[in-house]
């Protein structure tokens, strides 16, 4: 049916299908298929989301038409701002729920692994490293996201070499695939006795941690699996054994690795799940550049060819140059403040979507 908002969503179809499945995990031999039980279940979880979504926004409807109504019948100033208040408060909610519904590819609602690495520049991208990485666990803290740091190489003085983490909560790789590409930072360099202006690069890639009922298809004889003792952060036992795991697919080179847990064991487990990530998203990006051949377009994501820059020094700015949002209010940015920049990109994408159709 035609919802209020005029879109298109049947509440009593979502029920319908919630009732369905949990009616199907009630069966004695429900949980004996582990792939389709939990299928079903992340299925279930995906269709409440929905369903609490669309009846957040016809309870905001129901509201505000409430307002529009008893303002018609009477002409009544402290009702009017109460009204006004309540617009503006529902504004922001509508908002946040319009990316919901952007955020409607397969693997958007998924947790996420992001990767950070400096660019050139030894100690002062580093820095800028570990500096992105911050403002990535704020952001998550702020989102109620739980992050685990999987691997941790710190800088030769200061900074990272890099990280990779794991960020665990709904749409966690539908917001941060936004944050793909590379960051670029202009400031009066802390490292530089001179006090000279410095331009440093780091990259971010956002991959979707892939459950087990979406097959990736891993040849054990294409791997080259390594162990080390952990150089990074780490708990008692963590750095004194050869527990950290290094593995490399030999036909793509991508290489994961993990140090985080005392045991080799849950170490290789963990190396080989970020993987399998890396590698659905290798394989994704290699059908897209096929498509964008058809299209005649490119997009050559490298150094120098930055997402974003965020400028210290002359003034303090931030711009995004796929959307061109900018913002002054730097120390908010840094500190996680990054809702708009995504969201900004998630629209303009949809808007490049709805004139491609319509071509």
């Amino acid at each position: 049916m035609l919802n209020k908002f005029g879109g298109w969503f049947d509440t009593a179809t979502i029920k319908q299908k919630i009732d369905k499945f949990e009616k199907e995990m009630t069966k004695p031999d429900f949980w004996d298929n582990q792939i389709k039980a939990k299928k079903v279940s992340k299925e279930i979880n995906n269709l409440k989301i929905q369903l609490k979504r669309d009846e957040k926004l016809d309870d905001i409807y129901d509201d505000l038409q409430t307002y529009q109504l008893l303002l018609e019948e009477e002409e009544n100033e402290a009702l009017f701002n109460e009204a006004s208040k309540k617009l503006k408060f529902y504004e922001k909610q509508i908002d946040k729920l319009e990316i919901q519904y952007l955020l409607n590819a397969k693997t958007d609602l998924n947790d996420a692994v992001l990767t950070i690495h400096p660019g050139a520049g030894g100690t002062e991208s580093q820095d800028w490293a570990e500096m992105l990485l911050r403002m990535y666990l704020r952001w998550s803290e702020q989102n109620d996201y739980k992050t685990t740091i999987v691997d941790y190489q710190p800088g030769d003085e200061a900074g990272i070499k890099s990280v990779t983490i794991e960020i665990f909560g709904d749409y966690a790789f539908g917001n941060l695939k936004t944050e793909s590409g590379i960051h670029r930072l202009v400031r009066i360099s802390p490292f530089n006795a001179q006090g000279k202006r410095q331009t440093s690069f780091a990259s971010v890639f956002a991959y979707p941690i892939i459950e087990d009922d979406i097959e990736v298809d891993i040849d054990l004889n294409d791997l080259r699996i390594d162990t080390y003792r952990a150089s990074g952060k780490g708990g008692q036992g963590v750095n004194t054994t050869d527990s950290a795991v290094r593995i490399t697919h030999k036909p793509t080179e991508i290489i994961v690795q993990c140090q985080n847990e005392r045991s080799q064991l849950r170490n290789r487990e963990v190396a080989m799940k970020i993987l399998k990530s890396r590698l659905y998203q290798h394989y994704e990006e290699e059908r897209e550049k096929e498509r964008q051949k058809l299209e005649n377009k490119k997009t050559d994501i490298g150094w120098g060819n930055q997402i974003r820059s965020y400028v210290f020094h002359p003034y303090q700015m931030v711009k995004d140059h796929r959307t061109n949002y900018e913002t002054g209010n730097i120390s908010n940015v840094m500190d996680g403040d990054l809702d708009d920049f995504m969201n900004s990109y998630l629209k303009m994408k949809a808007e490049d979507k709805r004139k491609k159709s319509r071509a």
